[in-house]
């Protein structure tokens, strides 16, 4: 009997002030391959590098979706993330006959869908994608960083520590916040009543 083939799907980004929110796909091969696979979130970021390097290597498809800041401010951070799932699978080699999606919502797709919530804890193809998206995302903030070093992306990937709140407040928000957010729709609202 022919095996499935499914997908892990899996997003990184929905909190941030700034920034992609970052999806991955992933086919694992039938004898998996790749040891330690678990939650993005419980792994160092050494270890999902390396972990990352040998999903790419060993995994029988992955692919990537992106959905920038002006995009979620303009349908919303869900819609956005299943944007970029729906994209990070499209952009998949291998067509998956089933996809697992981490979380309780479903991107609209042509094959069979179903969410897990929890998948990235309990299914290696959705902890691939966890660490993919995770490790993407990671990698386009510190990108992010070299070129607004004033925000310290690199430090805290767009999430709202009390360091870049400070930073939004001091230096107003730049081209990669996410607008529709209510920190950084504050300081914009607090700006426009200056200049009235």
């Amino acid at each position: 009997m022919t095996a499935v083939l499914t997908a892990g799907v899996d997003e990184a980004g929905r909190g941030p002030l700034a920034g992609p929110v970052v999806a991955a796909a992933v086919i694992l091969s039938a004898d998996n391959g790749v040891a330690g696979l678990k939650d993005s979130k419980l792994l160092s970021a050494a270890r999902r590098e390396a972990l990352s390097a040998e999903i790419r290597t060993r995994a029988l498809a992955w692919a990537l979706g992106v959905a920038e800041a002006d995009e979620i401010d303009r349908v919303n951070i869900l819609e956005a993330s299943l944007l970029a799932m729906s994209r990070a699978v499209a952009a998949l080699a291998v067509a998956p006959q089933r996809v697992v999606v981490d979380g309780n919502r479903t991107p609209r797709l042509d094959c069979q869908v179903r969410a897990v919530v929890g998948a990235d804890r309990c299914i290696p193809a959705v902890s691939a994608a966890s660490i993919l998206a995770k490790v993407t995302r990671d990698r386009l903030m510190t990108a992010l960083d070299r070129a607004y070093p004033e925000y310290g992306f690199a430090r805290h990937k767009g999430y709202p520590t009390a360091a870049h709140r400070q930073a939004l407040i001091r230096f107003g928000p730049c081209p990669a916040h996410r607008r529709s957010f209510a920190p950084v729709r504050a300081v914009l609202d607090a700006d426009a009543r200056i200049w009235r």
